[in-house]
């Protein structure tokens, strides 16, 4: 009965639709309350290094995504709450490594090369998240930290306790703080081409649907990697 009249009315379907992905989003993401007060316990709790997933380089410029990844792991960095950083992320979908494109950035922003990291293995968010932690205990960090946005980071909150580690920190981004940094964003020049991968095969076209849809759910991961 519900779905007829919405059919009928288009505009109140099409609302109805715009509600529903709003309350999807929200159930899936943290409220400004809450990633407020994961920032404050970061602030006493600095980490030796936080993991930031990455984003593809989309017709050789940073998306509005990447740029305010990058943007809030500086943050971070600036504020003492990160002492490095290490960029995850394979060459997915374009043929360019994403975390490298991603440090690029960031050495371009002014953070020090000394303190940042890339991890190119992972081609989904929780490999990003299993990757990024292995080796970064493989080179003596101890105090490890995801750096995303609200949505990807409560996504994989369960999967960081279950799989990674359960003492592992989250450091969603803190909205109104992005806001603020928003205006202040630079758009530097960075030679992404030095970050292009040999023999590209976009992963579509290499792994079939439910291959990557097990991926995105840890399925897919080498649990050898970075022994």
């Amino acid at each position: 009965m519900i779905r007829m009249f919405l059919r009928k009315n288009k505009y109140l379907y099409g609302l109805a639709g715009v509600l529903t992905i709003f309350v999807i989003l929200n159930a899936c993401s943290y409220t400004s309350k809450t990633t407020k007060q994961m920032l404050a316990r970061a602030r006493n709790h600095p980490y030796d290094l936080i993991v930031v997933p990455g984003v593809p380089l989309e017709n050789g410029k940073w998306s509005r995504v990447m740029k305010a990844r990058i943007y809030w792991s500086k943050y971070l960095y600036d504020q003492g709450i990160a002492k490095n950083i290490m960029y995850s992320g394979s060459a997915v979908y374009t043929p360019y490594y994403e975390a490298e494109v991603m440090a690029m950035y960031a050495a371009a922003l002014g953070i020090d090369t000394a303190h940042i990291f890339t991890e190119t293995k992972a081609e989904h968010s929780t490999e990003n998240i299993y990757y990024s932690y292995r080796k970064a205990v493989k080179l003596g960090f101890k105090n490890i930290a995801l750096a995303s946005d609200p949505f990807q980071t409560k996504m994989l909150d369960n999967y960081v306790r279950k799989y990674v580690h359960d003492k592992i920190g989250l450091i969603p981004m803190v909205l109104d703080t992005m806001r603020m940094i928003e205006p202040l964003m630079q758009d530097p020049e960075i030679n992404y081409q030095q970050a292009a991968a040999n023999n590209f095969i976009a992963l579509p076209k290499r792994e079939s649907f439910w291959k990557r849809f097990k991926g995105t759910r840890g399925g897919n991961v080498d649990i050898t990697a970075y022994q």
